[in-house]
């Protein structure tokens, strides 16, 4: 139910947002058009007046008829120029004059524009019927090849302002919704953290109180044996918890730069080796095999060996701990460019393309419906891809569900 409302509020917002952006993109195409129809007004008084000046100047007109000369285009001109600036039009323009039969001509409008987008005005046509062929008359084109950059340039800082509170809009609302979804994949991260850190802490607080009942109440705790027991229960729960608490600890100082890493120059060939020989009573326990694979030429590697081991042995415990039956685990390293690969691979349960992306994010759990012993609180893969991070290196993980798990570490040898 919540989940659907989120989602319904996400489109009721879209669609708003839309609504808003079309009635801004609108507002400023009529603006344009509302300049593009004053503009041509005055282009209309322009040429009418000028059509007036050149028809009251019979010699003038009488030349145009005749020849167009140097002296006539310099007057007609000098008029457009004119006028032009009295009606304020600062654009650059041409003209021309041209014989038009009258049949192809609007003699409702003194002044028309033509199909091509030119601005023409026809001259008087008294002077023409002294003509023979009186059935063309003279006509004068104006043209404006950049027409639009000057109505976008006379809308100025309006048309700017527009455009820029239309992104303003847009990208603030964008970011509003998308911190939402973020926030509530948070709380949600966070509310299945302290859930599993519930569970996870329940089983050892439940073994340390049994025992410790059971050394307080027991008849023959007399015996070293049964007491070694019970201490050794305590001891191993309480390590667990430390290790879950330590693992929390150092995710949180992490991320806020708390802890510097120690970096000093060492052999990663042997940090895997001694990382197996730490896990090796895992490794019995699970009846795994491991298989060694180690090709890189170049092993040795500046960083911090505490945190890179823990990092490995992070990635080496999930493949134990993920996999159904005795586990089959490979390691091999090898050197490209100037790296050295590490790559740690299995025969687990394997993880769905849906979830590869979510599985180095804090909290996140891939969901095993049909394996109920994997614990965790979803931190360690998190990190793990920090530490790598931190060390100027890369992860990256290849999987497909039912065939294991391949990760790929990429660090810079020395």
């Amino acid at each position: 139910m919540k989940l659907n409302r989120t989602y319904f509020i996400f489109a009721i917002s879209s669609i708003a947002l839309t609504i808003v952006l079309i009635i801004q993109v609108n507002w400023i195409y009529e603006t344009a058009r509302v300049k593009e129809e004053l503009f041509n007004e005055r282009v209309n008084l322009v040429l009418t007046k000028t059509a007036e000046a050149l028809s009251s100047d019979k010699e003038t007109l009488r030349n145009l008829h005749i020849l167009v000369g140097k002296d006539e285009v310099h007057k007609i001109d000098s008029l457009l120029n004119h006028y032009m600036n009295f009606y304020n039009i600062l654009i650059k323009y041409s003209f021309e004059l041209q014989t038009k039969p009258v049949a192809e001509i609007d003699l409702t409008q003194y002044v028309y524009k033509d199909p091509q987008g030119s601005f023409a005005a026809c001259l008087s046509e008294s002077e023409l019927n002294e003509k023979p062929n009186s059935s063309e008359r003279l006509e004068l084109k104006l043209f404006f090849p950049k027409k639009e950059k000057y109505i976008l340039a006379e809308m100025g800082m309006m048309f700017i302002t527009s455009v820029i509170l239309i992104l303003v809009v847009l990208v603030i609302s964008w970011r509003t919704i998308l911190s939402l979804l973020n926030e509530k994949k948070i709380s949600e991260h966070t509310r299945d953290f302290l859930n599993n850190m519930t569970h996870e802490f329940k089983t050892p607080l439940t073994n340390i109180s049994l025992a410790g009942k059971m050394i307080t109440k027991d008849s023959n705790i007399g015996q070293p044996e049964r007491i070694k027991h019970y201490s050794g229960i305590i001891l191993d729960e309480n390590e667990k918890l430390q290790h879950e608490v330590e693992q929390v600890l150092n995710m949180a100082a992490l991320e806020k730069g708390e802890i510097p890493l120690q970096k000093t120059n060492f052999d990663l060939h042997k940090l895997i080796q001694d990382i197996l020989k730490s896990l090796s009573p895992q490794i019995e326990y699970k009846k795994a095999s491991i298989s060694l694979d180690l090709n890189a030429l170049e092993y040795k590697i500046n960083g911090d060996q505490i945190h890179l081991s823990n990092a490995i042995c992070n990635l080496i415990d999930n493949s134990l701990k993920y996999s159904k039956l005795e586990p089959r685990i490979k390691i091999s390293t090898h050197n490209k460019d100037e790296n050295i690969v590490i790559k740690i691979s299995d025969e687990g349960i394997g993880i769905e393309k849906e979830h590869q992306q979510k599985v180095f994010e804090k909290f996140f759990r891939v969901p095993t419906d049909d394996l109920h012993d994997a614990k965790g609180f979803g931190i360690g893969l998190a990190y793990v891809k920090r530490i790598i991070e931190l060390h100027g290196g890369t992860i990256r993980l290849n999987s497909e569900k039912g065939h294991g798990s391949t990760f790929k570490i990429t660090l810079t040898y020395v």
